[in-house]
This record gives C-alpha cells, sequence and structure tokens, in this order.
C-alpha cells in the first residue's frame, strides 16, 4: 500500500504528542518524519509477534514523539528482543546508526540463563539491519563508539535500581557524556503510583516517574516533555508481569535533553 504523509495530519500528531511548538513552515518536516515513521512501522523484516504488539505500544506516536530522524546516531540501552531496535534502523536509514548495549554474559551464569545480547545479535547478522551494532558492556561502561543524538531505552530504566552495586547518577552522566549538544535521552517504562519512588522497582517493576525526573536532572539533562500516550487507567497494584496487566500496563514517556 502506497503511504501519501498528509501535512495536516502530521502537524496535528506532532502538537497532539506534546512536542515542542512547530514553527511556520515546519510543514514538509513534519511530513517527511512522519512518512519515515511509517515505512518503518511498516518494515515487512520485522516479527509477526512484534507487530502483534502495535496495538498497544503504539511505536508510531513514541518514535515521534522522541524526534528519531534519518541519518541519526542512536544508542538504545538493553534492547531485550530488539522491538524498537529493528524500528530505529529502519527510521535512521543508511546514514544513521544503532547501537545496541547489552551486558555480558557473567562467566558463573547457570546454563539456564538467558544469554541478553544473543537476540540483537541476530538482528545485527540480518542484512535488513546491517546500521546495527551490537556493544556488549555492564551499565557501569556506557560509551559509544561516536557522539550520538538519542539514548533510547524502554521499560528498563525501574530495572537499573535493581542492579547491584549501579550508581544511577553516575549511569545517567554517562548517557548525557555519550550526547551531543542538545542530544535526547528517552525513557519510556512502567508507571508505579505517585510518591512510590523506587520501591515497587523489584517486586512489581514499576517505578515513580517523578523519581526518574529527579534522577535524570540531577545528571545535568534538562526535562524536554513527556507524553501520556501510553497511560492506562488501570492501578498500579499488579506486578507488570501477571496476565490480568500484561501489554496494558500505565506506562510514561520522558524526554530529557542535554543543554
Amino acid at each position: 500500500m502506497t503511504y501519501r504523509a498528509n501535512p495536516a495530519l502530521a502537524l496535528m500528531i506532532v502538537a497532539a504528542l506534546g512536542l515542542a511548538r512547530v514553527p511556520a513552515g515546519a510543514a514538509d518536516a513534519a511530513t517527511g518524519s512522519d512518512a519515515a515513521i511509517a515505512a518503518a512501522v511498516a518494515d515487512s523484516g520485522r516479527p509477526e509477534a512484534d507487530r502483534a504488539r502495535d496495538a498497544a505500544r503504539l511505536p508510531a506516536a513514541t518514535l515521534a514523539f522522541a524526534g528519531v530522524k534519518s541519518g541519526d546516531s542512536v544508542g538504545e540501552l538493553l534492547p531485550g528482543g530488539g522491538y524498537y531496535t529493528r524500528l530505529l534502523s529502519k527510521l535512521v536509514g543508511p546514514n544513521g546508526h544503532v547501537y545496541a548495549l547489552a551486558p555480558p554474559r557473567p562467566a558463573d551464569a547457570p546454563p539456564d540463563q538467558p544469554d541478553f545480547a544473543a537476540r540483537v545479535r541476530a538482528i545485527a547478522a540480518d542484512p535488513n539491519y546491517k546500521n546495527v551494532t551490537v556493544i556488549i558492556e555492564p551499565l557501569t561502561n556506557i560509551a559509544f563508539p561516536r557522539p550520538l543524538d538519542l539514548v533510547w531505552t524502554s521499560q528498563n530504566y525501574h530495572d537499573f535500581h535493581n542492579v547491584q552495586g549501579l550508581d544511577l547518577v553516575a549511569l545517567n552522566r554517562q548517557v548525557f557524556a555519550a550526547l551531543k549538544p542538545h542530544g535526547v535521552y528517552l525513557i519510556l517504562d512502567h508507571a508505579a503510583a505517585a510518591g512510590t519512588a523506587d520501591r515497587d522497582t523489584a517486586t512489581l517493576h514499576r517505578i515513580d516517574p517523578a523519581t526518574v525526573k529527579r534522577e535524570v536532572t540531577a545528571a545535568g539533562f534538562v526535562e524536554d516533555g513527556s507524553s501520556d500516550i501510553l497511560h492506562r487507567s488501570e492501578d498500579h497494584t499488579a506486578a507488570v508481569f501477571d496476565a490480568s496487566i500484561r501489554g496494558k500496563t500505565d506506562q510514561f514517556l520522558l524526554r530529557f535533553k542535554k543543554p
């Protein structure tokens, strides 16, 4: 099916997501971004399992909020199964690059412990995603080969609190250092009830957005926007893996910028 971008619709989407005010004459840029995002979501190389999750994850609106564009250099922290890795790869295109950072598998890991890098390594080996490079480093050593336009992490930040010995301020400062001036740090995660701070990170796998804001801005970032497109009205008392709530959790999107 041929995609025909609508300039007015593109600008409406930008406004609805709470992005910065669009200056006069920006319709062409917004339209081009809208078309590129649609093409990335429609990528035939995406697994059916990923496509089945699109209705809940709203990848087009999420990518638009992040401001990802062709030619960007992106660092993805803990890519998991690569749901967003493929999307980011197609969106940044041949002139951009995605660096997927995953932790090394401990030498003493039991045989049944998964290798967190295995799935994203398979993506990087696929010629359709040849602009993806896998970096195997612990979260205490976040580093990339070049300055980045964007660092992206989805449904992971709460677990940073559960890594023994990990200093969150130090981690966020490393992200800060990895970005170009005015680069973006995008955090998507499961929301905990207001006022709970990091209490539920290991049990419900949720975190209070206010805690994320406090920790990230302490590293020098400026809060640059938030979106409630993934907000659900369900309560915050169930673990995110509970069958009653899985895939339908209340989630938040926060965008921070390096001055």
